[in-house]
């Protein structure tokens, strides 16, 4: 493997990597696709939004996904990326080197969740986060927002609707006046206090305890992970960044770093997993234009140093 050459280094196989090499497999490029087995949404047991896709697991997904691009010739290498020199050098923990034309970046994310006692334990079965990902699934039943991020007032207005029965734990938040009068009207309580843990029963999530002792019953409850991207092959490639600290891309995943693309979640925090599957796609169509490019630039150059010019 070591030396290997490919046009298209797609580092993640998540959905938008995957997707993104089964594109460019397709147009009969040289792929590669590397993987250290760490998606974002593992702890899930179901996926929803998805056309065709709805209620499937993450893994199944992979599953198929990988055995679609092996259907193709692209190569998948279980393995961790070191770094990434300018050229490209795509270094493995372990010493091998792969050489790529271009390099499609799709590392996603993690999740820095909140110091809570049971908030770990629970994520992604009752301790979520996207209602749009999950809030069907805890429809019609009491549900909670612990507000440990600066959007827990507009995750808490989503809320009703799908359940009547929606509070926010301030936990030392402090709407305004008008933000209390939005949550008002759209029927969520605000409860005052600092929030000590999840109380569970089990293995059951069956309220949110409070620091004066008070259990307050829930089903669910819905909180903001600090997002980070897991972007440090692409800032050591000199990718330029926003003032957020998130890759500037273009429409289609390009950076400002010669050859380099990143889509998915490590470009986009907002990115589900149909969005980053469809990033994938646009990015490998943009990859393999400009390889296009690059090749037929090169065959005119041939073409000009060999004389032989149409006419000529």
């Amino acid at each position: 493997m070591d030396g290997s050459t490919y046009d298209v280094v797609v580092v993640g196989g998540g959905a938008a990597g995957l997707n993104a090499a089964l594109v460019l497999g397709r147009a009969r490029r040289s792929v590669a696709v590397i993987d250290a087995g760490e998606p974002r949404n593992a702890p899930a047991a179901h996926m929803q939004g998805f056309l065709s896709r709805d209620g499937m697991s993450p893994a199944a997904l992979l599953d198929v996904g990988r055995a679609e691009i092996a259907g193709y010739g692209v190569d998948l290498i279980d393995a961790q990326v070191e770094h990434i020199e300018t050229g490209f050098s795509v270094r493995l923990e372990g010493g091998a080197a792969l050489v790529a034309r271009r390099v499609l970046v799709a590392t996603g994310l993690r999740d820095e969740l909140p110091d809570l006692p049971g908030v770990a334990a629970r994520w992604g079965r009752d301790v979520l986060h996207c209602p749009y990902c999950h809030g069907y699934e805890v429809r019609d039943r009491p549900l909670g927002v612990i507000a440990t991020g600066p959007g827990a007032v507009h995750q808490a207005l989503l809320l009703p609707e799908w359940s009547h029965d929606v509070v926010l734990f301030a936990h030392g938040l402090d709407p305004g006046e008008d933000e209390r009068m939005r949550l008002t009207a759209r029927g969520v309580r605000i409860i005052e206090g600092a929030v000590k843990q999840l109380a569970l029963e089990g293995d059951q999530l069956v309220g949110v305890e409070l620091a004066d002792g008070q259990v307050v019953a829930r089903d669910a409850v819905f909180v903001q992970p600090r997002m980070v991207p897991r972007d440090t092959l692409l800032t050591a490639l000199g990718c330029a960044v926003d003032g957020d600290g998130w890759v500037i891309t273009d429409g289609t995943g390009r950076t400002s770093a010669h050859g380099v693309w990143a889509v998915g979640n490590v470009a986009d925090r907002r990115a589900q997993v149909v969005t980053a599957a469809g990033m994938g796609s646009a990015a490998a169509i943009a990859v393999h234009q400009d390889l296009v490019a690059e090749d037929t630039q090169g065959a005119v150059e041939s073409l000009r140093a060999d004389g032989d010019r149409p006419g000529g």
